[in-house]
């Protein structure tokens, strides 16, 4: 039987509650589209590294990261008033790449496609007879 420690049954919690703070409650039109990919909470609960995907571009990424981070303390505010702890931790919101390196690993599959797809022309003067 798996064992699971608690930090990351937590930590799944926080992610639920804090994608449904970002989406329904914050209302900074510097986020945007905003998805909560992970979350790594330190076993004692007191910290927390929110991964988070911007969607648009390399503006719209530093610009959604700097309105989160100024959202931070309301935003545990909230998780407070959601979330049953003895203590809410400390949010540090990092940028997941995991979005760009796939999409990344996806226009690259996509180009072999194509290459391979083209039909191959052979010059007939190399041929044998």
């Amino acid at each position: 039987m798996v064992e699971y420690k608690r930090s990351r049954r937590v930590a799944e919690l926080i992610r639920e509650e804090i994608s449904q703070i970002i989406t329904q409650k914050l209302k900074d039109p510097l986020i945007g589209m905003t998805t909560v990919t992970t979350i790594k909470l330190t076993d004692d609960l007191k910290s927390a590294r929110v991964y988070v995907g911007i969607m648009g571009d390399e503006k719209t990424k530093k610009n959604g990261l700097r309105g989160l981070e100024r959202a931070t303390k309301w935003i545990r505010v909230e998780l407070a008033k959601r979330m049953d702890l003895k203590y809410i931790p400390n949010l540090n919101f990092i940028y997941d790449e995991t979005f760009e390196y796939a999409d990344n690993i996806e226009s690259l599959i996509n180009k072999i496609k194509k290459e391979d797809d083209k039909p191959t022309t052979t010059n007939p003067s190399t041929i044998d007879s």
